[in-house]
């Protein structure tokens, strides 16, 4: 399928399990180590029921070159790429060389947790088209000229924030309405990482304002996302299956449902009634959505 400007649609995998949905890529995506996914989240692209999935590319020395998003299609299990960059000072694009550990999409606007930068913020409204070598370029290829063509959201905002902003995710009320509120939390190797709860920026209020802050006092924190008053962590564990802890009075309790291994950001689905993740690591790579019903919340 083409759509828009000539761009390719590629397939996923869908599979249905007694645990809920597992997506998986059909390509060199699922084992490369130029590229790792990390955030997502859920919205609407084109009208369409879309899964945002961010990734970041790095040089054999870790060192961070360029970051992507791929747009899910639910409906059609196919995805496309959306490159991330910044105006450069002489108008020229520049690669968003960012982790891109966390997902908030609100409408036209997307932002992404920039470990360590704050959380940035693109408009997914104004894709652009760029080709041949720049299009290389932004996606931190080595490449000159050829005829590849990738679509661009172009960065609109930088927001500080008070924290090391590794992962962000949306909060909602208990029957499933959108609140304009993120939470950002701080992956740690130890256990004093913190997740706070912010207003998103608006019109009114052009920075990012702080509501509450809570420490689980949990190692590798992934992800976050709040139902209600209940909280929802998920803490990655190498190679092994990642944990999902909840929040609903104070104390934090490890859910039995496990999580991929090498697990990531979280995101609620009220419309699929899912709790969506990922993994990380090459080979075991997959994006799954576990059931509401899972989780003891309605759906």
């Amino acid at each position: 399928m083409l759509w828009p400007f000539g761009t390719i649609w590629r397939p996923v995998r869908r599979r249905r399990r007694s645990t809920g949905i597992d997506l998986r890529w059909l390509s060199a995506r699922t084992w490369t180590e130029r590229w790792y996914p990390q955030g997502i989240d859920v919205g609407r692209l084109r009208g369409r029921r879309t899964l945002a999935v961010s990734w970041f590319r790095q040089d054999r020395a870790g060192r961070h070159l360029a970051s992507r998003v791929t747009m899910i299609d639910l409906d059609r299990s196919r995805h496309l790429d959306v490159v991330l960059a910044v105006p450069g000072e002489d108008g020229h694009l520049e690669p968003a060389a960012i982790h891109a550990g966390g997902l908030a999409w609100f409408d036209d606007r997307l932002f992404a947790a920039a470990t360590g930068q704050g959380i940035w913020e693109f408009d997914l409204a104004r894709l652009r088209r760029v080709r041949g070598s720049d299009a290389h370029r932004l996606t931190g290829s080595r490449r000159r000229g050829g005829r590849s063509t990738v679509l661009v959201a172009v960065r609109t905002a930088q927001h500080p924030v008070d924290l090391r902003c590794s992962f962000l995710g949306r909060v909602f009320t208990a029957d499933g309405t959108p609140l304009p509120r993120v939470l950002i939390g701080e992956y740690r190797g130890n256990d004093r990482g913190v997740v706070g709860e912010f207003d998103i920026p608006s019109a009114a209020q052009p920075r990012f304002v702080e509501r509450d802050r809570v420490a689980p006092g949990l190692r590798h924190l992934q992800g976050a996302v709040r139902w209600g008053e209940t909280r929802f962590v998920s803490q990655s564990d190498l190679l092994h299956p990642g944990a999902l802890w909840t929040d609903r009075d104070g104390s934090w309790r490890r859910h039995p449902v496990p999580l991929p291994a090498g697990c990531e950001d979280l995101a609620l689905d009220p419309e699929a009634g899912v709790l969506w993740t990922l993994g990380e690591h090459p080979w075991r790579r997959v994006v799954r959505g576990i059931p509401f019903s899972a989780l003891d919340l309605p759906g």
